[in-house]
């Protein structure tokens, strides 16, 4: 006996969902690995190399204040910024495979900890905007709006 999968719109917006918080969860933790290899080598030196290879500006203005910033990075900031980032892609990863499944936790979960975080980027949107941070902020509210209204339609 076939079991017939009745698919609707709901959701193509879930997989959607899903797969965004598939990709975001590996590309946390590509820059999580990519952070502990630097744990012991001179950052100072394989950021020039990147600059070179990718030919940015090293005069740039926002490239100038970047490289301020990762020339005073101490190895317990690199342990500590890659655990943040293991932790966040665990997080994104836990919530993808759920969607995926199509498990009602994880549409919780989704809601849950996306919402948390709507307020966070609108104060960093509201300190230093760009449209990258309005997109993000207008993603993800979408997404909490979406799953809000999912959740309680059932």
């Amino acid at each position: 006996m076939a079991v017939k999968r009745g698919g609707n719109k709901g959701d193509v917006w879930l997989l959607l969902i899903g797969l965004f918080k598939l990709v975001k969860g590996i590309s946390l933790l590509i820059l999580g690995f990519g952070l502990l290899r630097l744990l012991h080598r001179d950052v100072a030196g394989v950021l020039e190399h990147w600059i070179e290879v990718l030919r940015v500006d090293p005069d740039n203005r926002f490239v100038h204040r970047a490289l301020l910033r990762v020339f005073n990075v101490t190895p317990k900031q690199l342990k500590e910024l890659s655990a943040g980032t293991f932790l966040y892609a665990a997080i994104f990863l836990t919530e993808a495979t759920g969607l995926l499944a199509r498990k009602h936790w994880a549409e919780y979960m989704t809601l849950i900890s996306t919402g948390l975080f709507i307020p966070l980027e609108v104060y960093e949107m509201w300190r230093h905007f760009t449209t990258v941070k309005l997109g993000v902020t207008i993603v993800n509210v979408a997404i909490v709006w979406y799953l809000a209204m999912r959740v309680r339609k059932r």
